[in-house]
């Protein structure tokens, strides 16, 4: 050990390629997770690789090409959190810091980029979930991950987790200063902005998952800070699957009702992603656009997640600095 500070920012995870065999391991590693799925491990076990796994990454992988980085070969999302790192790094520019970053499904794993921060001296890692708003089946499988990872280790790093920073003002400050930012773009005015949020099964929600709150509370802090009432600003959630009932609003209802309802002109921004990626670009900015006009809307717009913005490094240095207190 050489007493350097690790600090090792995790996102979600991605596929290597569109292609069947890429997906299907990625989908298979995503949900396989007890954290996301929580089901009867056998029963789940053989609806996943006897339905889901054989015909799931066809769609999946035709979601991703749309949005694919051709020129890099990868997904958006991790360029954006390599990009992250790098400027992240810059930022805190210094001999005893090393800024890494991981996936926890995919390329590259979090047991590997932990091993070459500890083989590069760290004797101290920070460990920044990069989920504003704490889920079990997010910021919590990440933690098993890790100490899963740790377990491996004989001479372990100190660890310490970023907490979730859904009401910390630099985050609600970059997510202003970047939605108006896009408004400025734009050569006509939003009738109203959908925050929308990644959703959750609503069962999870009564369990005791304190996402629904955290999100609530993020949109709560950003309509404040924009001068926005709640008509002007609504919280939806997106992504649901399956069969079971989700936390609600439902983006795709409430686009398609107020556009049905003479809403011409809609702006859109996800604050649970930091980062653009498949959801964000596919889903979103194409699916729920062609949904809008369908429905007899006019204009729409999916502004852009932080990224590897000035505006996203600036908050993530922040509150780095913050979590680093008391370290060397």
């Amino acid at each position: 050990m050489n007493n350097k500070t690790g600090i090792l920012l995790i996102n979600l995870g991605t596929p290597e390629a569109t292609s069947y065999w890429p997906m299907r391991r990625y989908l298979k590693e995503f949900l396989s997770d007890p954290r996301v799925i929580e089901a009867n491990r056998a029963v789940w076990w053989l609806v996943l690789n006897g339905t889901i796994l054989t015909f799931r990454p066809k769609k999946s992988g035709h979601a991703y090409q749309q949005i694919w980085n051709r020129e890099l070969n990868e997904s958006p999302l991790k360029t954006f959190t390599r990009g992250q790192a790098t400027k992240l790094a810059e930022h805190l520019s210094g001999n005893t810091i090393i800024v890494d970053w991981a996936m926890r499904y995919g390329q590259p794993p979090i047991a590997e980029r932990l091993k070459a921060l500890k083989d590069a001296g760290c004797d101290q890692v920070l460990i920044f979930p990069l989920y504003p708003q704490y889920s079990a089946t997010t910021t919590a499988s990440v933690f098993d991950k890790v100490a899963e990872a740790m377990a491996q280790i004989r001479w372990q790093p100190t660890l310490r987790f970023v907490p979730p920073f859904y009401n910390d003002q630099r985050y609600i400050d970059a997510l202003a200063e970047r939605t108006q930012q896009h408004l400025a773009t734009l050569d006509w005015q939003p009738e109203k902005i959908i925050v929308s949020y990644h959703g959750l099964p609503k069962d999870y929600i009564e369990k005791g998952d304190p996402y629904y709150d955290h999100c609530l509370e993020t949109t709560r802090l950003l309509r404040e800070k924009m001068g926005k009432t709640e008509d002007q600003m609504i919280t939806t959630f997106q992504s649901r699957v399956g069969r079971k009932e989700w936390v609600k609003p439902y983006t795709d209802a409430t686009i398609a009702d107020l556009a049905a309802n003479g809403t011409k002109n809609l702006m859109l921004i996800s604050p649970a992603f930091i980062s653009d990626c498949v959801e964000t670009l596919e889903e979103l900015s194409i699916g729920l656009a062609e949904e809008f006009t369908t429905a007899g809307g006019k204009n729409f717009t999916v502004a852009p997640c932080l990224n590897d913005s000035d505006i996203s490094i600036d908050m993530l240095a922040a509150i780095t600095k913050n979590e680093l207190k008391g370290w060397d």
